[in-house]
């Protein structure tokens, strides 16, 4: 595939899904671009502000399966990854696997920190393997495969934080925004009147094969070794208790407990290299860097008491990573 298939593919999904989903154009590009770039993403917002549409429309403009779990305190995890069940053929009685909703390309885990922590550490095996394991078997999952999982941020009592570990499975954690009065005027227009738009199928019958090529293109984006050690030296920037000549600033030392990960730069690279190829260049910039380190970096570094109860957040200690680290 060409870069220049990858860039008008891409723009003709982004307008397809912005026939529905209004405003968060950003949101909209993020997630193909963790699509592309193999990844599973995780959205924050407050309800009702299309989170769930946006999944959706994806799914369809992709022509690709969709399932819905809502994670609610009493899910099971053989509710979401499948059980063995007993059946009768020919007067014979046997175990047949029986799948769960985790078996389609997009996957919606709405709410997902309602559920108790052994539900959510269901889906891991699922988001890193790729498969699942009942009964000591293992379950090859669909191709491709994205877990997009919603959480509510002002909804706290009866909720059971997402672990460290498993935030560290997401490839990007995405916030969506309120509209702008605008935007609302024009999602009113769009769902009060007669008249509602539907998405249509963007890519061809054999979309396996050309989501398979322009995930390959996206590794393949050239990214020179001094941007490369920018953001080797950013995310290290991260760790506030450095042992080997860390840059680490007084923000990151006095407001975090734990820096990013390995992932994390990982995420940050295969980001800017779908941010690089959306825009049409197959070379990674300074700024498609920048535009991905907060999503890529924003659910893996850790704040302690002191940052939570000044009431800072993670986008202001990136913020100033950012303003430390020089690009050279």
């Amino acid at each position: 595939m060409e870069p220049e298939n990858f860039q008008v593919m891409f723009r003709r999904l982004e307008a397809e899904v912005q026939k529905v989903i209004v405003g968060n154009s950003d949101v909209i590009r993020k997630v193909l671009i963790a699509f592309f770039a193999g990844g599973h993403v995780l959205l924050e917002g407050v309800p009702g502000l299309g989170k769930t549409l946006l999944v959706k429309s994806l799914s369809q403009a992709l022509g690709m399966s969709f399932k819905r779990i809502q994670f609610t305190p009493d899910l099971m995890p053989s509710d979401i990854v499948g059980t063995e069940v007993l059946t009768e053929s020919n007067g014979r009685r046997e175990f047949q696997f029986k799948k769960g909703p985790i078996f389609a390309h997009v996957v919606l885990a709405d709410e997902i920190n309602r559920a108790t922590p052994k539900t959510q550490s269901a889906v891991l095996e699922a988001m890193e393997e790729k498969q699942v394991t009942v009964f000591g078997e293992s379950h090859l999952l669909e191709s491709p495969f994205i877990v997009l999982a919603t959480q509510n941020p002002i909804e706290l009592e009866g909720t059971y934080p997402l672990p460290e570990a498993q935030l560290d499975r997401f490839f990007f954690k995405l916030l969506v925004t309120s509209p702008s009065p605008a935007e609302l005027r024009e999602i009113l227009q769009r769902t009060t009147g007669a008249e509602t738009s539907e998405i249509s199928k963007v890519l061809p019958d054999d979309s396996g094969k050309m989501i398979a090529a322009m995930t390959q293109l996206l590794r393949q984006v050239l990214i020179a070794p001094p941007i490369e050690d920018y953001v080797v030296r950013l995310v290290h920037a991260t760790q506030p208790h450095s042992s080997n000549g860390g840059v680490a600033g007084a923000p990151v030392k006095q407001y975090l407990r734990f820096g990013s990960s390995p992932r994390g730069a990982q995420s940050v690279i295969l980001g800017a290299k779908g941010n690089a190829l959306a825009e049409g260049r197959v070379h990674v910039s300074y700024e498609d860097v920048e535009k991905v380190i907060y999503p890529a970096l924003r659910h893996r570094i850790i704040l302690n008491f002191q940052a939570e109860a000044e009431n800072v957040n993670t986008d202001q200690i990136l913020a100033e990573v950012i303003k430390q680290v020089r690009r050279n």
